[in-house]
This record gives C-alpha cells, structure tokens and sequence, in this order.
C-alpha cells in the first residue's frame, strides 16, 4: 500500500460520471491522475473531507465564450464556482486561423477587454491563452465562418473550387493541431451564406481526423425542424457525429415544435448516426442587437453594414425586412414579440453605456421613435454589434430538454466576476448561473432529472463525444478534474436585473489534481491547459 497520496477525498457520494447509482468512497490523486477510487487506506499529503457532499468529474461546458474574459482573468471564477473545469470554444467562430485583415478588423470590434491577436492558428491562440495562466482547462473547435471568412472575406457567395481547397486545408491544419472538429454559427453573416454543400465539405475534413460538426443552426424559430434535419444530413453525408448547440424553440409560435424536433433527432439516433444536442436553462438568450438586421444588411463586414445605416433607402429595407416574419431568415426581433422583450446588456460608446439594462421599447420611448429605427441607430452610434438579451423560449420546454438522454449543457457565455472590466457590461445570468441551476432547480427542485444522469450528461457523456483523452470520468489513470458540491444547497442567483452574483455550493474544485476552489472560495491556483482532439493526443 502506498504511504501517502498528494490528495484523499474522504467519504462523499461518487458520482463517477458513467451514470451509474452513486456509491459512497474516496478519491485518491497523485500529481495530475486519479491513484485510487473506492476505500482509500493510505493518508493524503492533503485531505478534503466530502461527506455529505457529491463527488464528480469536472463539468464540461459545451458552449463557452471564455475566450476573451480568460485572457482578462485568467481565474474563471463565475465558472469554476459552479464546478467547470473544461471550456470548449468555437461557435462559429474560432480565434484562428486568421489572417491580417482579419486581425485589424477584430481588433478594431474589441469591446471593454483589450489584447493583442499575436497568433495566427487555433493551437497557437490557445496555447497563448494557456500561457497567461488559466485555471480551467480549454479546447475548441474551428469556426466554419472562421475559415469562410479567411478566404471570401464577408462576401454573400459560393466559393470557388479553389477558395473552397483552401477552406478544406485550413480545417485540416486545425484538426492535426487539436481541433475538436468544425463548428458553424448559421443565423450569422457571412455564416449564413454558406449552404448544405460548403458544410459538407468541410466537416467531411474534420471527420477525416475523427472529430464532429456541432451547429448554431440555419433556424431556431420558424424553420427549426427543418435547420434540424440540415444538421442530420450533414452528419449523414459528412460521415461524422453532430451535436446542435443550445437546443431551443425561439418564438411562442414555435413552442409546440418540440415533440417534431425530438422524434427527428431520435430517429436519426436510430439509424446509427451520433446526433445530440446541449443547452442552456433560461428563457432568454444573448446575442448581439444587430443580429436583428436581415443577412444581406451585412454582406461586407461591420463597415458596410454601418455604411446601410446611414442610407435612407437602406435603412427603409431594414425596418421593412425586421417588421415580417423571417421565411429565409432569422428574424430575431420577431422572436422577441415585443420590444420590452430585448434588454440591451453592453455597448463599447461610454455616452451609450446608461442604457445598459434597459430594454429596446424603453429607449424607444425615451427617444420617441419607431424601435426598429432606434436598434439601427444605436448600432450606428456604438460601431459594434451592441449586446441584447432577448426573451424567446418556454420554461415547460427547457424542463422537457433537461431530462433528454441526449442532451449536455453550455452556458454560452464568457467566465467572469464580478469585478474590474466585467462590471462594464450587463452579462446574461447564464455567466454565473448555467450548471448550479441545472442542478439545483431542475434536479433537485423540479426533479426533471436524476442527478446521476445528469452528471452524466455534463461530464462522461460530452467528454467521450468530443473524443477527449482520459476526462469526463472518475477512473484511476483518468486525469483528476474533480468537483465535489452539495447536491441539497447547490443553487444559482445571477438574475437578469442583478447578473454578477456567484453561484453556491459547490465546496471543492480540482484541476489537473491542483486544487482551484477550496470550502468555495478559490485558491489561485491556474493549473488549466489546452485540450486537444482525436487527431493529437491530449497531454
């Protein structure tokens, strides 16, 4: 028997991430590595006593925009209090490749946090990231719209055989560089403009190396069955495992879309191909207020879209295009059903900045002038896509969603605090909230769930469908990304009039057998690192 490990976790409910019934024991963990797993004789350098508490392998969130609030605070507070220990990247978009007018064009978007792009590839930003001192683990996967974007610019086109080579070649070089395969973003220029076909092609390259294609899709509204089955034939043709981000029905009209949504997704499932979807537990998402401009309002980039503005007969288009329902589109301010249903959360123009928290018929009241005139008008003033929170999604729907076999979870938003640079926005409550209220109200308080499954669902389950490399389970030589919280007490309290408020209960987080949260407070410690896919080996 070994004389001493570096960590013992005593006496707390294993849930190992498998799904199976909990069962009560220790965890050993010596350097990065879980050593033991049952009862534990031997002494730990430091012990943590877990009885009462659930004992875990670190949540993964599926959906992170940790990217710039990570290179700001390297802690992850507003996530690892929650138990997150992996953030995974690329909705669409990814922090490379890039190329030089991609990088003046988004450093001249840069909201309040400000940093230098020195890298020009996915690995080498996240390595980057890395190298500042993270306390959570990273991976992503290669924006779609990134690669389009690299070669076509913000051009509403096809590419030509030769651009759409040299897309193919960009996903590749990221897949052998740790991608976990392509994302897309589809309601989003220029991602919009991309068809069935360009998906195809390039997921086709990610599933070459063994990774998946994971969708923002074409419609979360009026066509969302229809975006859904876009996605099952693009695992379908592309040979490869697909998962829909954020798995909503936007709209009152398109709450009762659920049961078609599910039957498609399990039939698929039936056939043998490996779709499955992840989430967020709110009524409301986030986005930005542009979004609610048709996709030809911004063919070219921000320049030109600002340039439609200040255009009488364009912007005449816009109001025309934002009062009808999105038949090709989607049309978010639609969604929203009422003006009072948009909260604008964040602004780059300091003159802008008291309107945080107020909603879009508020200031269109205060400015006395049509709504859609005064989303143009401070898009305009802000040069930026301004920050919105809109309600769109049926709270008996998201309790459906959560029971979902499945189904995994995302918070869809950056890990923050509430401190320094992040008490310049608004932030979505999902920032501080996303898996302490899973766990708390739909677990615990509406017994949606089970707690063994749903664990199962933000550990095991996304780890293996992204093929990472000995996470997402509590098995000796798995590497210990370990979470123990009180399954009674753990609950979220970020609300959208008061977002920047932690998460409690959960006690202890470890990362990479460094112990990151202890009895709830964190420790400093920044012992995170980058995750790779199937194509290379994760360290």
């Amino acid at each position: 028997m070994r004389e001493a490990h570096d960590v013992v976790i005593r006496g707390g409910a294993i849930y190992d991430g498998s799904g199976g019934a909990p069962f009560t024991g220790d965890v050993a963990i010596d350097g990065d590595r879980v050593a033991e797993l049952g009862r534990v004789g031997a002494r730990g350098h430091t012990e943590i006593d877990a009885r009462g508490l659930a004992v875990a392998p670190g949540f993964i969130n599926m959906l992170s925009w940790a990217t710039t609030s990570l290179i700001a605070d390297g802690r992850s507070q507003s996530d690892i209090r929650q138990g997150v220990t992996l953030e995974v990247f690329g909705e669409g978009w990814s922090l490379g490749p890039v190329n030089e007018t991609m990088r003046r064009e988004q450093t001249e978007q840069q909201g309040d946090i400000k940093y230098d792009i020195t890298w020009t590839t996915l690995a080498e930003a996240l390595d980057t990231i890395a190298a500042g001192g993270i306390s959570s683990n990273i991976a992503s996967f290669v924006g779609a719209a990134t690669v389009r974007i690299h070669e076509l610019g913000h051009d509403d086109r096809r590419p030509t055989p030769e651009e759409l080579g040299r897309m193919r070649a960009l996903v590749d070089a990221a897949m052998r560089d740790g991608a976990l395969g392509l994302g897309s973003a589809l309601i989003y220029s220029p991602a919009t403009y991309a068809d069935t076909d360009e998906l195809v092609a390039l997921a086709e390259t990610a599933g070459r190396h063994g990774g998946m294609y994971i969708s923002h899709m074409r419609s979360e509204g009026n066509r969302l069955v229809e975006a859904v089955d876009e996605v099952i034939e693009i695992a379908r043709r592309a040979r490869l495992p697909a998962e829909i981000y954020h798995l909503k029905q936007a709209g009152r009209s398109n709450w009762n879309k659920l049961d078609a949504v599910i039957d498609h997704v399990d039939r698929a499932r039936a056939s043998g191909l490996a779709v499955t979807a992840d989430m967020y537990p709110y009524e409301a998402g986030a986005t930005g207020l542009s979004s609610c401009f048709p996709p030809w309002a911004h063919e070219g980039g921000l320049r030109a879209t600002l340039a439609r503005l200040r255009e009488a007969a364009q912007r005449a288009r816009i109001r025309e295009d934002m009062a009808r329902p999105g038949t090709d589109w989607e049309n978010l301010y639609e969604a929203a059903g009422t003006p009072e249903g948009i909260v604008l959360v964040s602004f780059k123009n300091e003159r802008l900045k008291p309107l945080t928290g107020q909603t879009l018929g508020e200031v269109a009241r205060q400015r006395r002038a049509d709504p859609r005139d005064v989303a143009m008008d401070l898009v305009l003033e802000d040069e930026s896509r301004v920050g919105m929170v809109i309600f769109m999604a049926s709270a008996e729907n998201l309790r459906r969603e959560v029971a979902l076999p499945w189904m995994s979870f995302g918070s869809d938003a950056g890990s923050i605090a509430p401190e320094g640079v992040f008490l310049l926005s608004q932030p979505h409550p999902r920032s501080y909230g996303t898996f302490a209220r899973v766990l708390g109200r739909f677990v615990r308080g509406e017994r949606a769930a089970s707690l063994e499954d749903v664990v199962r669902r933000m550990t095991g389950f996304p780890a293996k469908n992204l093929k990472l490399d000995r996470r997402g389970l509590l098995r000796e030589g798995f590497y210990a990304d370990v979470v123990a919280f009180d399954p009674a007490t753990i609950s979220d309290h970020a609300t959208y009039a008061e977002p920047h408020r932690y998460a409690t209960g959960v006690a202890h987080v470890l990362v990479n057998g460094a112990h990151v949260l202890r009895d709830g407070e964190h420790t400093g410690a920044r012992p995170g690192r980058v995750l790779f896919g199937p194509a290379r080996r994760n360290g």
